[in-house]
């Protein structure tokens, strides 16, 4: 997990795109996340915070997106003397948290979390909203390396066995991700187009169903983060078996990451 100091400037939303298409998954698929408010014009306030803040996310309990924002939120909580509420709104790509967010009063105390899928959403849905018109950033939150999951029976336990039993059984491997458009989901297909496989990726609206669908054998690999489903990691249920990170992480040190050998053997 990589924490930048800087502030998020106004509209950093073409950056990221631009940032994420450049950066290829070997060299490191991360998922940023930015927090951000509906635009609204300047009036004079009351001393701030007087009341509750809410944070809208738009992805369901469990995942990467939430449980980042919830140790962020518990921190500015005790920071700002406010409760800090979380608000999950999956689905739709984002559209359901942002009309949420647009709807509240534009008075500061509703903000929206944002991730790369975000940043793309415009090129792959029909939004009723502008992520960059409509919302001011107020500050980069996080930075996350991706893990490759696979079953710990069963599953292969490389990556490179991985890809080799996919090329020779003939039929499509079965990756994992949460929603469309997400850096999970956006990922898995640079992932299924560089590595040249035939692959079917399924979305799930969270990452405990992205666990529970490895868990039963329904697909073959997981593109999580290990901060979602470190329990079933450190628990031995699920085999991480690759990253990717451009190097090791500290908390996954015994995990390659994909460049590590394999790549260099497919090229």
């Amino acid at each position: 997990m990589r924490h930048p100091d800087s502030i998020a400037a106004p509209s950093p939303f073409a950056g990221l795109s631009a940032q994420l298409q450049r950066r290829s998954l070997l060299r490191a698929a991360a998922s940023a996340a930015t927090l951000a408010i509906p635009l609204a014009p300047a009036f004079a306030q009351p001393a701030f915070p007087s009341q509750p803040l809410r944070v809208i996310v738009p992805f369901g309990p469990g995942g990467l997106a939430d449980i980042s924002t919830r140790l962020v939120a518990q921190k500015l909580s005790e920071r700002l003397g406010q409760p800090v509420v979380i608000d999950n709104r999956p689905g739709a790509g984002g559209v359901v948290a942002a009309t949420t967010t647009l709807a509240a009063p534009r008075d500061g105390y509703t903000l929206i979390l944002f991730t790369n899928g975000t940043t793309i959403g415009k090129s792959l849905f029909r939004l009723n909203f502008d992520p960059e018109k409509d919302f001011v950033p107020i500050s980069t939150l996080a930075y996350f390396d991706l893990v490759l999951l696979t079953r710990q029976n069963g599953g292969a336990p490389d990556l490179k066995s991985l890809l080799a039993r996919t090329k020779g059984q003939g039929k499509p491997m079965m990756i994992g991700t949460i929603n469309p458009g997400s850096t999970q989901n956006l990922s898995a297909e640079l992932f299924k187009s560089v590595a040249g496989i035939e692959a079917s990726i399924v979305p799930y609206k969270s990452s405990p169903e992205v666990l529970t669908a490895l868990l039963r054998g329904d697909i073959d690999v997981g593109f999580e983060s290990y901060a979602a489903l470190k329990g079933a990691i450190d628990a031995g249920q699920v085999r991480a078996i690759a990253a990717t990170g451009p190097a090791r992480s500290s908390w996954l040190p015994q995990v390659p990451t994909v460049r590590e050998g394999v790549w260099r053997d497919m090229k």
